[in-house]
């Protein structure tokens, strides 16, 4: 089993307790690493408790991701409580608490909403990991994994526009930062879950996972599971990859 001891890590969106951002701060602090999270809302302490009564070294922050002076506070957090930091996953994104996403035709969706969900999906990644490079390019490493989806990079789903143009766009953003900086030993990798079964799934989407080849929805730490091993010292050699991480549920033309 590879060990993650000696790393840092910020996971965003890491609030929920069933969500994938937390299931991701769990695997890598029991791999060894040191986990900073986040999330938009006072509940990301809970999830820093749960986490140290596992024995991980944990901090929680409260942050807006869509301002920059937020992210750069984290990486700064990160260095100040953890001397380094050497992973990022930029899992923040969909809806949150205070702002759900939102199913709009295109033809109607504001240019507002538009720019909240472009905002909330790529622009928070983007800031994230313009703030954690300085440091891993100064340090020769670095492990970069963002959430993206199924939907945008292989397919779409009805009146979710930005969020689909948001996705496909996280997935541009993780090649532009695995070419700039892969002579320094950073990898940049992003992961398209499917239907997943988080407290944020809706009964469609449920029904759509149970329609899929393997007759169920996949679990957030089966998604963490793949984030772990891109964010592994073993995981030298692949770069700019999109693994997709759906049961197979691409593969096929016809659901249920």
């Amino acid at each position: 089993m590879f060990s993650l001891k000696g790393d840092v890590a910020i996971i965003t969106g890491a609030g929920s307790e069933g969500g994938i951002g937390f299931a991701c701060a769990s695997q890598l602090g029991h791999r060894g690493a040191k986990v900073v999270i986040t999330s938009t809302t006072t509940r990301i302490f809970m999830r820093v408790k749960e986490l140290q009564d596992q024995g991980i070294q944990a901090h929680g922050i409260v942050a807006d991701l869509t301002l920059e002076q937020n992210a750069k506070q984290i990486v700064q957090a990160a260095l100040e409580l953890f001397g380094g930091l050497s992973i990022l996953v930029n899992n923040a994104g969909m809806g949150t608490i205070t702002a759900p996403e939102t199913f709009i035709p295109l033809f109607e969706l504001p240019l507002a909403k538009w720019k909240e969900s472009i905002d909330r999906n790529l622009t928070t990644a983007f800031l994230m990991t313009k703030h954690v490079l300085p440091t891993m390019v100064d340090r020769q490493y670095g492990r970069i994994v963002n959430i993206a989806s199924t939907t945008g990079p292989i397919g779409a789903v009805v009146n979710e526009g930005p969020y689909a143009s948001a996705k496909a766009a996280m997935v541009a953003l993780t090649k532009a930062t695995a070419v700039e900086h892969a002579k320094a030993l950073i990898t940049a990798n992003a992961i398209a879950p499917g239907w997943i079964a988080t407290p944020a799934q809706t009964e469609t989407e449920s029904h759509h996972g149970l329609a899929s080849p393997m007759g169920r929805s996949g679990l957030p730490k089966e998604v963490a599971s793949a984030v772990t091993f891109l964010a592994s010292h073993e995981a030298s050699y692949i770069n700019g990859h999109l693994l997709v991480v759906d049961g197979g549920n691409h593969l096929i033309e016809g659901l249920g």
